[in-house]
């Protein structure tokens, strides 16, 4: 069951999807995952940066579609900011099961960018806090819409 926080939410730069990104970390605790889906180049990872960025991450945050995932030191709450992109995933099922070891635990907040390939694994290792959604909708604008998993 989930609960809509931000139905079609329209951000107009990196700026704003950032800072968007930043206000949903305000919410996270230690052990939570995100699942953020949306087209390629919707602003899966600018939304991601503003989260990190949030939760004292100072280091660049790229993409890690080439490398499955990076974790980030954190300060605060939470010890680090892993971000996965199970893009070129077909499904885990097939794969190392400790694959997700290193981006999934209680002292990380974790976001997974394309999360369909391992959605069923990702909630068995850890608490799925929501699930963000980013579109085009033309020009630079992109809608975000956060439904927020509940208990």
């Amino acid at each position: 069951m989930e609960r809509e926080l931000a139905q079609g939410q329209e951000t107009g730069s990196a700026t704003e999807t950032e800072a968007l990104g930043a206000l949903l970390a305000e919410a996270l605790a230690p052990g939570d995952v995100v699942l953020i889906s949306g087209e390629l180049g919707a602003g899966k990872t600018t939304f991601v940066r503003g989260a990190a960025r949030a939760l004292g991450v100072s280091v660049p945050v790229t993409s890690p579609t080439f490398t499955i995932g990076q974790r980030y030191p954190a300060a605060g709450a939470v010890a680090h900011v892993a971000h996965v992109d199970l893009y070129r995933l077909a499904s885990l099922r097939d794969e190392d099961p400790d694959l997700l070891a290193d981006y999934v635990g209680a002292d990380t907040i974790t976001f997974v960018e394309w999360p369909d390939a391992g959605a069923e694994e990702l909630s068995q290792v850890g608490r799925i806090a929501c699930r963000v959604e980013l579109a085009h909708a033309g020009e630079d604008r992109r809608r975000v819409t956060i439904r927020q998993a509940l208990a």
